[in-house]
């Protein structure tokens, strides 16, 4: 039993991991408060059970989970190492799921590997997604502007702040981590003047600075908003308030959520900020998958030649005749082809969301100009894909990394269940270099090949399986991803 500002809750135990589940860390934000900043839960009395995961944040079907219309969803879950009590001041990793900010979950992220390997204290939690958390109109309010879901992360980092130390873990020792969006979310935290002095460490996997302004955020949320059946500017906000959560899901499937710059929340935009040095000095880890563009085009399997070709020419009209000539059709290409062609082209110049490949180099040189940073790249090339695609080889795609740190996280299928001798290893090997940086501000663990701190040398750690991960060049992960094209044509 722990005793929180808010009340006495009381977890459960088990194989050596004690975990405090659904703890309410914001008042739900319902009713008057949909569309609101995320405001105090109210006291209870006795004891509040944490045994189990809260109801996820309202979604969309998707291989992140069924769909859910759940917005009483703002919960935090902290998993500590059995016989750890209030007092012993041990270091907090917290991490923010992906999942495009429109689904996922912090079930996906159980930290019980974490804490049984590294004996850092794990925190995970829930935000808004969707239009619930990022949509952006002028009635809704005048500190949210788009960015709900952000603020719910800063309400969540200020209850580790306020609670962390009655489970035995130390406010001024918090490194904060997240993948994909949960990593957008974290160079936004760098930058944000709301989160400032909430942790003192920052991870960022598959991730970039990305933001949009707030006339995009505004123009993209009108279109809901008719599209939600409230077409009047003059009433939108009090129509799209009456309508039930699920009428709001119904609508959202062209809303694409983005944080939003030029705001309370985000005065500039975090890729700016990070440019210009104006972002917290705290060591930092950031890295890439090597086939990031993998996961996100398994759907081009089956594209003809003259198809591929079609599509370098509409994504790159300027350059087709370059791109094709660096990424050509093979002469021994098969159905899988159009696919690898696509996630190289689109890893290597960072077409999604500025993920991966030279994009994230240029990330990692950036951070290094001001604070001790640390690259890699998760290069396990034949573990298992997030989805079973008979023929079909994932590599090291976007979020495969992920089940080697959460075993829980299984985009609907199992994946760590499924990992050979090798791939258990690297998982090993993985936490226990996040767990050093969590501990004490480098990655490098006893035991563990030395991973190079990025700047002079410009060096990044390749993680593999099998104990062979190694660090490489720059100019070989250039090479590697064709950089020089691509930074010449930025």
């Amino acid at each position: 039993m722990v005793q929180t500002d808010r009340g006495a809750i009381r977890g459960a135990s088990s194989d050596g991991v004690d975990s405090f589940l659904g703890i309410p860390y914001a008042a739900p934000p319902i009713a008057n408060l949909r569309w609101q900043a995320p405001q105090p839960h109210a006291p209870w009395s006795g004891v509040l059970p944490t045994t189990s995961y809260g109801a996820r944040c309202a979604a969309l079907e998707s291989t992140n989970g069924v769909r859910t219309n759940a917005e009483d969803c703002l919960f935090i879950n902290v998993q500590r190492a059995t016989g750890v009590t209030a007092g012993r001041k041990i270091p907090v990793y917290v991490f923010i799921h992906g999942g495009g900010l429109v689904n996922g979950s912090s079930n996906q992220a159980g930290g019980e590997k974490i804490v049984r390997l590294s004996n850092a204290i794990v925190v995970t939690m829930n935000y808004r997604l969707g239009v619930f958390g990022f949509l952006g109109l002028p009635g809704l309010s005048k500190t949210g502007q788009g960015n709900y879901g952000f603020l719910d992360q800063q309400a969540a980092l200020r209850w580790v702040q306020r609670n962390i130390a009655a489970f035995g873990g130390d406010p001024n020792e918090v490194t904060l981590g997240g993948e994909s969006a949960g990593a957008f979310s974290v160079c936004a935290h760098l930058t944000a003047p709301g989160s400032q002095g909430l942790f003192s460490r920052a991870m960022m996997q598959s991730g970039s600075c990305l933001s949009r302004p707030l006339a995009a955020t505004r123009t993209d949320s009108t279109t809901f908003a008719a599209a939600a059946g409230c077409p009047s500017a003059a009433t939108e906000t009090s129509c799209l308030r009456g309508l039930s959560a699920a009428k709001l899901l119904d609508a959202s499937t062209g809303f694409s959520p983005t944080l939003t710059s030029g705001t309370t929340a985000l005065p500039q935009p975090p890729a700016t900020a990070v440019r210009d040095g104006e972002f917290a000095r705290v060591p930092i880890v950031t890295g890439s998958n090597r086939d990031e563009g993998r996961t996100f085009f398994q759907g081009d399997i089956g594209l003809t030649e003259s198809q591929y070709e079609a599509w370098v020419q509409s994504t790159f009209p300027a350059l087709a005749p370059q791109v094709l000539a660096r990424y050509p059709w093979p002469r021994n290409a098969d159905k899988f082809t159009p696919a690898y062609l696509i996630g190289a082209i689109a890893t290597d110049s960072g077409l999604a969301a500025g993920i991966g490949g030279c994009s994230q180099l240029q990330l990692e040189s950036t951070f290094a100009k001001y604070v001790p940073t640390y690259a890699y790249e998760f290069d396990a090339r034949h573990g298992p894909g997030l989805v079973p695609i008979p023929g079909y080889v994932w590599g090291a795609g976007h979020a495969a990394e992920l089940a080697y740190l959460f075993p829980s996280f299984n985009n609907g299928t199992p994946i760590a269940p499924t990992f050979n001798a090798g791939e258990r290893q690297l998982s090993r090997d993985m936490i226990h270099y996040w767990g050093g940086f969590v501990f004490r501000g480098s990655p490098n663990a006893q035991g563990q090949a030395h991973w190079p701190k990025f700047g002079a040398t410009h060096r990044i750690m390749s993680l593999k399986p099998s104990g062979e991960s190694t660090e490489i060049s720059t100019s070989a992960f250039r090479s590697e991803h064709q950089c020089g094209f691509w930074d010449s044509v930025a």
